[in-house]
């Protein structure tokens, strides 16, 4: 299979019946029920496959209809249940993909865009059928711009993939919390991933790029659009915005239902020379978030973030289960990590000025805030978190795998003064459904110089039980609707969050579908999510 989905962790062992008794039965149109027999249509007068249309599109080699590559596209790390393609196909070009877009549109078959290898929220599966547009074999770097601290990649650049090459440049791309190896990172920046580095205006790490429109268009954004980018230009492609309207915004959150891009400008920045971690065991919420309203807004530090116990057992657990019991038992009940880094320009000036400005807010005004650079009782854990937070995932089995086998992530962006709130309200469902409080992973991580946070709670499951999966379901569910109702803003609504958030919204809802008409005027790109 092209993807790296490993049999255990999508579990098509227990869904491939699930799966092949259910061929198309959701789908466009009827289809015949032997998988060798293909659907066809009149061409020329001659009968032609979906297959041969496609191969005469990018070539018989980049295109399967075969049983056991499609299994690997029908599922993936969700809860979400599975559904089979018609085929795959494998372009390398803007121009083939356009191809196989025009041909999608005259005979009106979803297609489904796929960059990464790894999946988590089921927004990659076919849902009606039709062709997956697999961008693997689109996987250049194509520039690295150290002057301009930017890179292009292209849609199949993974994360291990970009920072080993940056790394050879001690250059480095500002990254989400240990993200998995083999994901795309085109992928997780059009989905709004968060950054762990809160001191750059790293909001938006995206720059310009291109996209093919599903209405037939290859399209150019921001000073990216400029004629004879990049090889006849002096733009560097560098400003995300204009001319004209952001339209970048358009394929922010989108899932894959309004165009596809093949390949991003992305903001990089120099290694830093020195490197001070800093620990605080907390246990009131709130009054760590006073603190970070005081540190973050003058930019003190880099990699900002805290952990729960469940959280940071799952991530530094070496032998399991017993190095993250006894992590999980021992740990305080929130960590907070500040990263104090000296870039290239006198980066011991830079240390020496942060940890002075932390020492006089601490001893000032934060006496019951201990920051130390070892977390007591744990040795070693300031050297062993530093080799993990500026690169992807380093093991086989994902983190937030490793214990139960699965986890489901619920996460919205929401005030750090309410954080203690939501906490509350999760934990109160999670009781009412029986789910173990000693169980709950929670993560929080300053934005925008902690003006916002990004909250997250995992659940962990076993993806083999029905009974627990169920249970996460409606456990999420009702979560997600009181958080709704007492301010948390879900900016990705994956799945059943969808409806939830889109019917609270009625006129935002009638607008989106409006401008997705204009982009997509057959809906054939990757119908079933968000609200089309």
């Amino acid at each position: 299979m092209t993807l790296d989905v490993r049999y255990d962790e999508c579990l098509v062992v227990r869904q491939y019946s699930e799966v092949t008794a259910s061929v198309n039965k959701k789908r466009r149109g009827a289809r015949l029920e032997d998988k060798e027999n293909e659907r066809v249509h009149l061409k020329g007068g001659e009968q032609m496959s979906t297959k041969d249309d496609l191969a005469s599109i990018v070539g018989e080699s980049n295109v399967s209809d075969a049983l056991e590559d499609l299994v690997g596209y029908s599922c993936d790390l969700s809860m979400h249940p599975p559904a089979m393609a018609d085929a795959v196909v494998r372009p390398v070009t803007s121009e083939e993909i356009l191809g196989v877009i025009n041909w999608a549109n005259r005979k009106n078959i979803p297609l489904i865009p796929v960059s990464s290898r790894t999946h988590f929220q089921g927004c990659t599966i076919p849902k009606q059928g039709g062709v997956v547009l697999d961008m693997v074999r689109m996987n250049k770097i194509l520039e690295v711009d150290i002057y301009n601290r930017k890179v292009r990649i292209e849609a199949g650049v993974t994360w291990k993939q970009l920072t080993e090459e940056l790394d050879k440049q001690d250059m480095r791309v500002i990254m989400p919390l240990l993200p998995h190896s083999e994901r795309s990172v085109l992928t997780d920046w059009l989905e709004r991933e968060v950054p762990t580095n809160t001191v750059y205006d790293y909001g938006e790490p995206m720059q310009s790029l291109e996209v093919v429109w599903p209405n037939g268009e290859i399209f150019r954004t921001g000073s990216a659009s400029v004629k004879g980018y990049p090889e006849e230009s002096k733009s560097k492609g560098t400003n995300p915005s204009g001319p004209g309207l952001d339209f970048y915004r358009f394929l922010q959150g989108a899932q894959g239902t309004m165009g596809i891009v093949t390949w991003l400008n992305l903001k990089i920045e120099s290694k830093p020379k020195i490197d001070k971690i800093l620990f605080a065991a907390i246990d009131d919420l709130g009054r760590a978030q006073e603190f970070l309203y005081r540190i973050l807004p003058r930019r003190i530090g880099q990699e900002v973030l805290l952990l729960n116990n469940v959280e940071l057992a799952t991530i530094l657990a070496d032998k399991w289960p017993d190095d993250f019991e006894k992590l999980r038992a021992t740990l305080p009940a929130w960590t907070l990590i500040v990263v104090v880094s000296g870039l290239v320009r006198r980066p011991e000036e830079k240390v020496a000025y942060e940890m002075e400005f932390l020492g006089e807010v601490l001893r000032n005004e934060f006496k019951d805030v201990v920051l130390t650079d070892n977390l007591p009782g744990f040795p070693g854990i300031g050297k062993k978190f530093m080799s993990l937070v500026r690169k992807p995932w380093p093991k086989e089995v994902y983190w937030k795998n490793q214990w139960q086998g699965a986890a489901h992530s619920l996460f919205f962006i929401a005030k750090p003064s309410a954080t203690p709130l939501y906490v509350k309200i999760v934990k109160e469902i999670a009781e009412a459904h029986e789910y173990a409080l000693e169980d709950l992973g929670m993560y929080i991580q300053p934005i925008e110089h902690n003006r916002a946070c990004h909250m997250e709670f995992n659940f962990f499951y076993d993806p083999k039980s029905a009974s627990e999966k169920a249970l996460i379901k409606s456990l999420s569910i009702a979560a997600a609707k009181e958080l709704l109702n007492n301010g948390a803003f879900f900016t990705r609504p994956y799945g059943d969050l969808a409806a939830i958030n889109y019917e609270r919204a009625a006129g935002y809802t009638s607008a989106l579908k409006r401008v997705k008409k204009l982009f997509d005027p057959n809906n054939i790109m990757n119908p079933g999510n968000l609200c089309f």
